[in-house]
């Protein structure tokens, strides 16, 4: 299992990018709107962080995870099957690929799937 992309949802964007910024001598980009609004950093594994705000004013500060799949569809399939909601559908990013959110137990996990 790989993360393919770490989001981190805050209301001190500036604040949590310079932090890790200072910490894992990373940069981050201005902010990208395929992500929602999310500044980026590219990790030395091939992943993504992105810190953004909430984007709607029930969304509360979280940090989730996407992990890397080769059949977006089919792991929320199998994630519905064993109880899952889907929060999320698979839906494209311009550029990035695919993600999906499911929520099993109370924890949010994301999925993602990279562009052929």
């Amino acid at each position: 299992m790989k993360i393919q992309y770490l989001e981190i949802v805050t209301l001190e964007v500036d604040t949590v990018c310079n932090t890790y910024s200072d910490i894992y001598d990373i940069e981050f980009s201005e902010i990208d709107l395929n992500l929602g609004n999310a500044r980026i950093a590219h990790l030395s594994n091939g992943g993504l962080i992105g810190i953004r705000a909430p984007l709607r004013q029930s969304e509360t500060p979280t940090v989730r995870h996407y992990t890397l799949v080769k059949d977006i569809n089919e792991a929320v399939s199998k994630s519905e099957q064993a109880g899952a909601i889907v929060a999320l559908p698979p839906m494209e990013l311009s550029g990035y690929g695919t993600c999906a959110i499911v929520i099993q137990s109370g924890i949010e996990i994301g999925f993602w799937q990279v562009c052929s």
